[in-house]
């Protein structure tokens, strides 16, 4: 069986090529770690898809660390991603009409205005030299549009763009430090949405939902970064984006699969032995799924390692996950990156990566994650 040691410096620097050699020797991987127990990860894409739809691999409290808070905002901590069965089911339910694809379109304008005056901003500071689109850009921008949505008082949002950096900047230290201020502000705010959820959902519940959904609702941060340094890196394909934006939504999946920030799934577990890609998994084993090995399955993809923004394939990429699990915000996620892009380019024709566009530049600044694809900046200018 073949092993993949998560803190191998070839891991972190190029994730997609070590998890796509492994792709092509099996379906299934070991994962290991100093100080973690070890790990199965599905690599094809039949079989993640399969695996991810399948009842018996559920999430569980062991799929999420235990934040160390006190003891009112303990109540919280369960959320909706750690449940299955009914009781998930239930809140899903009750959750979904408010991230339709319908209900995230009509949210464009409101999108679109808060992309405007963040390019505002990016505008000012490209006057004295180069600016830090993650910070001031694709850091914000995700959180702005989630409180937005939710109905966060505008008094109280700066104190969610300083949760939210520290949950898109991985700091586990600083998001358990926030985490009572965190679930203050929720149920404050949670008289505001409680309507936009409808019904049948308890204060407790109303309370969880609203604090995971504003913080989870960070993924674009690292995606608009990653789309942003791929796009400049090879100026043709930022040129082809203004040429013709009709391509952008289509793009959008294809930058999705390419260089999405999640690489693996949140953990899953099987009560009883059970069977997966030939290999049994005994009970209390943890599985994960590789997304940046299936997105990039020959199987499924034509030519999967070039980046093709014309590609009518890549909406089948595991990106948001598949399954009872699948991402529940990936309508609103898909809109607003779509306008981010597409205001960015449309506004800086001569944008560019501050190195000059060196790709060696952009892969210095990489987080050294096994986990997740993301940068620490991404600083440009205006040539």
């Amino acid at each position: 069986m073949l092993e993949i040691d998560l803190t191998d410096p070839s891991v972190l620097h190029d994730p997609a090529a070590v998890f796509g050699q492994a792709r092509e020797r099996a379906p299934i991987a070991r994962l290991v770690a100093p100080g973690l127990g070890p790990m199965w990860a599905v690599t094809r894409h039949a079989e993640a898809r399969a695996m991810l739809a399948d009842p018996r691999f559920g999430n569980s409290a062991a799929s999420y660390p235990r934040l160390d808070v006190p003891e009112h905002c303990r109540p919280y901590l369960r959320t909706m991603q750690e449940l299955d069965g009914p009781e998930h089911q239930r809140l899903r339910r009750l959750s979904a009409p408010a991230f339709t694809a319908r209900r995230a379109a009509d949210f464009q304008p409101v999108i679109s205005q808060i992309v405007d005056r963040l390019l505002d901003g990016v505008a000012d500071r490209l006057l004295d030299g180069p600016v830090d689109l993650l910070e001031h850009f694709a850091g914000p921008l995700p959180m702005e549009v989630i409180c937005a949505l939710v109905g966060v008082p505008a008094g109280d949002r700066p104190a969610w763009l300083a949760h939210g950096r520290a949950v898109a900047a991985g700091n586990g230290a600083a998001f358990t430090a926030a985490m009572p201020a965190i679930i203050d502000g929720a149920r404050t705010a949670a008289p505001h949405v409680a309507a936009l959820f409808g019904a049948g959902l308890t204060e407790q519940e109303l309370v969880t939902l609203v604090w995971h959904l504003v913080l989870a609702g960070q993924t674009p941060t690292n995606l608009i970064a990653n789309a942003v340094a791929v796009l400049l890196e090879d100026p043709s394909r930022a040129a082809l984006l203004r040429a013709e934006p009709h391509l952008l939504p289509g793009a959008v999946e294809e930058l999705t699969r390419w260089c999405g920030p999640q690489l693996l799934t949140i953990p899953r577990y099987v009560q009883r032995p059970t069977t997966l890609a030939g290999i049994t998994v005994a009970p209390g084993e943890p599985v994960t799924v590789s997304i940046v090995a299936a997105n990039r399955d020959p199987r499924v993809f034509p030519d999967p390692e070039r980046l093709d923004l014309r590609s009518t394939s890549a909406g089948a990429h595991l990106g948001y996950a598949h399954g009872p699990h699948f991402c529940l915000g990936a309508p609103l996620a898909r809109v607003q990156t779509t306008v981010a892009l597409g205001a960015l380019l449309a506004r800086f024709p001569d944008l560019a990566l501050s190195d000059a566009g060196a790709l060696a530049g952009v892969a210095a600044r990489r987080v050294p994650d096994p986990g997740t694809w993301r940068l620490a900046a991404l600083p440009v200018v205006a040539r």
